[in-house]
């Protein structure tokens, strides 16, 4: 197994090498972990050991500050998870976890900054032909405090798949799922326009979809679809490149129809728009990326400076 070392040029390059106070700016990532499940549940497997060394060793070279996890286990699983990192250096103080209606898998927020405020939704609902949904995965909204003068709201989920279910037509649940998420959002920028707003997660779609422009809204509190490229280590494993002209930014892999797509979003509001760091956003492309998951993770940079 490669060392995690290694690729610890990836995250210092990608993050100027730089703390938040010398540097002023923080990361953020979104990450389907792909069944991080101690043991078999009822139509999924538990993850291998070495698959799960992938995950963290992954983490250990993404280093964010902040990183919202889907499809993670039980509580233990978060935890151990949390103790792989802290072995390697890399130390999130707090945690947030949240349970929805499958209780097989989960979201997660690992950080290194506070919460000053916690407000998990885990019992949200919709129509469908006058039949009630529960939302599959629970949604966790966060206050983190960066620092005392500068704090933002993150709201991350993970939405239906597009596995078919018998109920109702999979993407019309997934559309009602965005919509509820999209409510959350609508609710935060009423009270402030100019809010600091994050929104992340696997949304199980493509930027086209219904579910996507549900989402992102129109208008002056539409959302920021960030879509940073693809960024690398070359063979040396010391430099981050970008590939293609605007960028390669697939972040899943079917494996049944061997196709790739982009499912795993980090949406900006236009207040917090204004302190996104280009330059230092990326999907990371690992070489082993497939060993730890079907998806990579997102990861973008935000200036610690209202603006």
């Amino acid at each position: 197994m490669r060392s995690p070392c290694r690729w610890i040029a990836v995250s210092l390059l990608l993050a100027g090498g730089l703390s938040l106070d010398a540097a002023g700016s923080f990361t953020i990532a979104t990450y389907n972990v792909e069944n991080y499940l101690h043991f078999d549940v009822p139509g999924r497997r538990g993850k291998p050991p070495e698959s799960k060394a992938r995950v963290a060793e992954t983490l250990l070279a993404l280093r964010a500050d902040i990183v919202a996890l889907q499809e993670m286990g039980c509580t233990n699983a978060l935890l151990e998870l949390r103790d792989r990192l802290r072995a390697g250096g890399l130390d999130y103080a707090h945690w947030e976890h949240v349970a929805g209606h499958d209780t097989n898998i989960h979201v997660a927020v690992l950080s290194r900054f506070p919460f000053a405020a916690r407000r998990p939704h885990t019992n949200d609902s919709f129509l469908i032909d006058g039949r009630r949904f529960l939302v599959s995965r629970g949604i966790a909204e966060l206050d983190v405090e960066v620092h005392p003068r500068y704090r933002f709201t993150l709201l991350a989920t993970h939405l239906k798949s597009k596995r078919p279910v018998p109920e109702a037509n999979e993407s019309e649940m997934r559309e009602h799922e965005a919509r509820v998420l999209r409510e959350k959002v609508d609710a935060r920028l009423k009270q402030s326009p100019a809010a600091n707003l994050i929104v992340l997660g696997d949304f199980n779609d493509t930027p086209n979809s219904k579910p996507l422009r549900a989402l992102i809204g129109r208008g002056a509190h539409a959302l920021v679809d960030t879509r940073p490229p693809e960024r690398g280590p070359d063979a040396a494993g010391s430099q981050l490149r970008q590939s293609g002209t605007k960028g390669v930014a697939w972040t899943y892999h079917y494996d049944r129809d061997d196709t790739l797509n982009r499912f795993d979003y980090i949406l900006l509001s236009r207040g917090m728009e204004r302190e996104w760091d280009r330059a230092r956003s990326c999907v990371l492309a690992l070489p082993f990326w497939d060993e730890a998951s079907d998806h990579r993770p997102v990861v973008v940079t935000i200036i610690a400076e209202d603006r």
